[in-house]
């Protein structure tokens, strides 16, 4: 089947797979915060002390609203609401240590939003330096933030680098002025350049950036331009991101219309040019819609097969326990997620109660447990391997989408178990969709949850 006909046919509504189950699909009828502190507590006493624990902050303000954007966020110039939503996050933060018998290893910690740099220097000092207060940084930790380029300032980066952050993401997206004046994401050039010399000349290890396509008005012409004007800035890492039009979710994107943005077999034409532009300036595609350069810890931990997935994103720590503070954040405790309340000052009102703000939930299986893991191979290592429980997931029709994707080139499979083909990384959340049990055994219209593969 020609690539054209195999994007027509794939390019449908599903998980991006940060998590197994999805959070759709989650079994928020058995959930309750007594129960979820019990999973934290047994994770977090399994894991503590060789792997470490995984921070994650959602600081969620912005000066202006990016309309692209599909994350939790309030849009505000008030920045009298940063230092109650900061001792907010380190009440959050409390309760849950009253519940460990020893100190936290911080294996990873970081800020995300919303728009961490949002908030000053002076009160992000503070806000670290009282949650890692009576807890141990690991050996191989990571901190990092994301940045906004119009202000992230030098004060910004070197309060950050002081506390133990040696990795940054800036959110760049496109350079292309009609593209950033549809999404109202105005920043020049300038400001990624002045973000990224100052990060490295107080010595930052790792730059990131963020790039999406499938923007309205993106061309190849655009996609190039970017890629192009990046090329002598030399960012460790590049996410390369698939815009994800999701209006009934975020009516930001409401301001411009499908027909503004370019069809499917063209927004995969602008992920092509820019994955060879990449390749030709010495970047390796990293697990999905990832790129490192080879002396990057990402690079290296895919090639050593270590990379791990979760709420975050690609990681190099592989830790069981990750906790999300602040409002919408998401939580991974192994055997359980939970997720905070979302809204800004719901959040703050429970956690001055003296109560966690979680308000949902769910307990994994054995089969939730298996599948998870599953997924995690197939989205880190490009293969996976069966197990018997594994199989008994499989409904009447998996071997024979299974058999098909193999026709197609997709994947190869055996009596041991899957590997994804070269061209069908570009598939991988189709793939995964295919082991999906709860996503094939629930009703739902999921071109209103999910947004498309491609």
């Amino acid at each position: 089947m020609a690539t054209e006909d195999l994007i027509q046919k794939y390019d449908v509504p599903v998980p991006r797979y940060t998590s197994y189950p999805t959070v759709p699909y989650w079994d928020q009828g058995e959930f309750d915060n007594r129960k979820w502190m019990q999973v934290v507590q047994r994770t977090f006493e399994e894991s503590n002390s060789g792997k470490g624990i995984s921070l994650y902050i959602h600081l969620p303000f912005c000066e202006r609203l990016c309309t692209y954007c599909g994350c939790n966020k309030r849009i505000t110039k008030n920045h009298a609401v940063e230092e109650g939503y900061l001792n907010s996050i380190l009440d959050e933060w409390r309760l849950y240590r009253e519940h460990f018998k020893e100190k936290p290893v911080i294996r990873e910690l970081h800020l995300g939003g919303g728009t961490p740099t949002f908030f000053s220097p002076e009160n992000l000092d503070k806000l670290i330096t009282q949650l890692l207060e009576g807890c141990e940084l690991h050996p191989q930790r990571e901190l990092g933030f994301e940045g906004h380029p119009n202000n992230t300032t030098f004060a910004h980066l070197k309060t950050l680098f002081d506390l133990g952050f040696e990795r940054m993401s800036l959110g760049i997206q496109d350079f292309d002025e009609r593209v950033q004046k549809t999404i109202n994401r105005i920043q020049p050039v300038s400001k990624v350049i002045e973000a990224t010399e100052s990060a490295r000349k107080i010595g930052y290890k790792s730059i990131n950036f963020d790039l999406i396509y499938g923007l309205p008005f993106q061309t190849k012409a655009s996609i190039e331009n970017t890629m192009d004007l990046i090329r002598p800035l030399r960012p460790d890492r590049i996410a390369f991101y698939s815009y994800a039009h999701v209006p009934w979710k975020s009516p930001g994107q409401r301001g411009y219309s499908e027909n503004d943005l370019p069809g499917n077999i063209e927004k995969r034409a602008l992920y092509e040019l820019g994955k060879k532009k990449l390749t030709e300036f010495g970047y390796y595609d990293i697990g999905m819609d990832h790129f490192a350069l080879p002396d990057d810890d990402l690079f290296k931990a895919a090639k050593n097969k270590s990379l791990h997935r979760n709420f975050m994103g690609y990681t190099v720590c592989n830790t069981d326990l990750l906790i999300g503070l602040g409002a919408s954040s998401i939580s991974d405790a192994k055997y359980a997620y939970a997720q905070n309340l979302k809204k800004v000052e719901d959040y703050q009102q429970t956690i001055s109660d003296d109560k966690l703000a979680t308000v949902k939930g769910h307990f994994l299986t054995a089969l939730d447990l298996t599948i998870k893991s599953f997924l995690l191979e197939v989205l880190c290592r490009d293969e996976a391997d069966w197990t018997p429980l594994m199989v008994t997931s499989f409904n009447e029709n998996t071997l024979e989408v299974l058999e098909i994707m193999e026709r197609e080139g997709l994947l190869t499979k055996s009596y041991a178990g899957i590997k994804v083909t070269r061209p069908g990384k570009a598939f991988v959340r189709n793939i995964c969709a295919v082991f999906d049990e709860r996503l094939h055994s629930k009703k739902s219209n999921s071109s209103q949850v999910f947004s498309k593969a491609i």
